[in-house]
């Protein structure tokens, strides 16, 4: 009967239950009796690591929810790239930047998706380019994170705060020849 017990037991540890234990008035002074008492440490020991292993799963599960509500929610554009140079992961914002004419850029090449920002990637760790060719390129600054199997690169564009530089820029020309043009007529208009 012990030992058809201990079947049972190992019978209900093998289908799943891990709180199955083979009952302590079952514990003899012989062989079965530490068979016994081994089989219920050891189904002790699995049940607290299989309960570990439940709650860091559960862990890691929300802590990928909470990323990839954080990688949803930036302006930038995030895209993960491995070794071999095909992009493992994007944002939304990454994808409608770079997409063009594909479903989507995850598991495409990086370099024939995006070129240009393929070349600065592998060759700086930050730095500024220009996407597309149409009348409205997207200017955008690029920062590259390496990581161990490939790297982490976003992307922001910056082509509002060029053209606002720019007009920056001309306004204060316009300015400085105003300024050039009116000194000379001050003394002009007072003769």
């Amino acid at each position: 009967r012990p030992v058809n017990n201990l079947v049972d037991a190992a019978q209900k540890i093998a289908d799943g239950d891990l709180s199955a234990r083979v009952s302590e008035d079952q514990y003899r002074e012989d062989e079965v009796g530490f068979l016994s008492q081994s089989f219920n440490r050891m189904t002790e020991r699995l049940e607290r690591q299989t309960g570990a292993l439940i709650a860091t799963n559960h862990q890691l599960g929300e802590r990928r929810i909470f990323i990839e509500t954080v990688l949803e929610s930036v302006s930038a554009g995030v895209i993960s790239v491995d070794h071999t140079r095909v992009i493992q992961l994007a944002n939304s914002t990454a994808d409608k930047m770079l997409k063009g004419k594909l479903d989507t850029i995850v598991g495409q090449n990086f370099h024939s998706v995006a070129p240009a920002l393929a070349e600065l990637a592998q060759n700086q760790p930050r730095g500024v380019v220009q996407l597309g060719d149409g009348p409205e390129p997207l200017t955008v600054a690029v920062k590259v994170s390496p990581r161990e199997q490939g790297s982490v690169v976003t992307f922001e564009d910056i082509s509002q705060q060029l053209a606002d530089q720019k007009r920056a820029a001309w306004s204060d020309v316009a300015r400085r020849i105003a300024h050039e043009i009116k000194n000379p007529l001050t003394p002009i208009q007072l003769a």
